[in-house]
């Protein structure tokens, strides 16, 4: 039995820019198969991002932690009191999916689970299997 079920899923949201460049949010097409699997409903206007970053890449621990300060904000009229899983590609420090859920649980929201589809090594070039967090 889970302590805490689960209200929805949403997706860390590409910058405007990162979005035209490629098309599509590959986190978001991932996150919809899954959500029709586990019926869960998908909620990709939970979080949004307000601030355009840098992209992370060749960035170390502290330097990717800063660059997402302030990059996300949650909207409290989704959030407030739910159970939140939120789903990225890779892990790599967990900056990005740490500032997601800061902004989430500043928004409100009770308990955030994080999931990804990869967990990468800093200064490796291997990835290894999925990694979920709980906030």
């Amino acid at each position: 039995n889970n302590p805490y079920p689960i209200n929805f899923i949403t997706v860390v949201p590409l910058s405007k820019k990162r979005k035209q460049q490629r098309g599509y949010n590959q986190v978001a097409l991932i996150t919809k198969a899954l959500q029709l699997q586990i019926n869960l409903k998908f909620q990709p206007e939970a979080l949004s991002r307000i601030r355009n970053t840098e992209t992370q890449v060749g960035k170390n621990a502290r330097e990717r932690a800063i660059n997402v300060i302030g990059a996300f904000q949650a909207n409290p009229m989704l959030v407030q009191d739910k159970n939140v899983l939120i789903l990225d590609d890779v892990y790599t420090t967990g900056a990005t999916l740490n500032a997601c859920a800061n902004a989430l649980k500043t928004a409100g929201a009770n308990h955030i689970i994080g999931i990804t589809a990869a967990r990468a090594g800093l200064y490796q070039h291997q990835s290894e299997s999925a990694l979920s967090i709980h906030f």
